[in-house]
């Protein structure tokens, strides 16, 4: 089994910034994609940004320019630099990866969430 733990998530205000971080752990051979997913109330799960293992990234476009993603792949944690932040970007953020377990097979986990509230 993998793991993910979230963190970093809290209230700003507008144009405020957070960091949000996801800490993988566990039965893990190879994690080939990580990213981040947010659902606010109402709504249906979107992606906000993803990166693979050899660094190729890709944004949504509602978080292009303001929000930057980066991995260690050594240390299997990710970030998720969040700038500029509005009131639409509130959310409970979520980690996910796409990881090889060895003999198993490929698998997508999420972590829990972490909550960012942006006030009006």
């Amino acid at each position: 089994q993998v793991q993910l733990v979230e963190s970093g998530g809290g209230l700003v205000q507008p144009g405020g910034s957070l960091r949000l971080s996801c800490v993988a752990s566990g039965s893990i051979f190879i994690i080939y994609g990580m990213g981040w997913y947010r659902q606010a109330p109402g709504k249906q799960r979107e992606l906000v940004a993803t990166m693979t293992r050899g660094g190729t990234t890709n944004y949504a476009d509602s978080v292009k320019g303001r929000f930057t993603i980066s991995r260690d792949n050594a240390k299997n944690t990710m970030t998720l630099q969040m700038n500029s932040l509005q009131p639409e970007d509130a959310a409970v953020y979520s980690c996910n990866a796409h990881v090889v377990i060895t003999s198993k097979g490929e698998y997508n986990y999420w972590g829990r969430g972490t909550q960012v509230t942006v006030t009006s």
